[in-house]
């Protein structure tokens, strides 16, 4: 199984990005994905999620800035991200996620800055 990360780089404060994830060698229809950020020297959060059936969850900090969606035929998924803020910046990393009854998968990460 693997999971790919794109589309990250330096963007200044109010600007726009689009993160993508290509998954390949599971059944990508059948796992809720998320995207979580690291920033230097801080833990690995949550930032959203979406369920396999399509129901999305944001963290406060980029509610109603940022949309995740996905596209099951093209085994992808994707974070939209606006109005970005230096502190939105650190690696963001997709996640398959675990559960009970099977294991969970991780990228390796895009780095997003938000600098002037």
């Amino acid at each position: 199984a693997q999971l790919e990360e794109s589309g990250g780089g330096l963007v200044q404060p109010g600007g726009s990005l689009r993160l993508s994830c290509a998954a390949s060698g599971f059944t990508f229809s059948n796992y809720a994905m998320g995207w979580y950020r690291q920033a230097p020297g801080k833990q690995r959060v949550l930032v959203a999620r979406i369920s396999s059936g399509g129901t999305t969850n944001y963290v406060d900090s980029v509610k109603g800035r940022s949309t995740v969606s996905r596209d099951n035929a093209k085994n992808m998924v994707f974070l939209e991200m606006n109005s970005l803020k230096p502190e939105d910046s650190g690696v963001y990393y997709c996640n398959a996620e675990a559960t009970v009854f099977r294991a969970g998968y991780w990228g390796k990460g895009t780095l997003v800055t938000v600098s002037s």
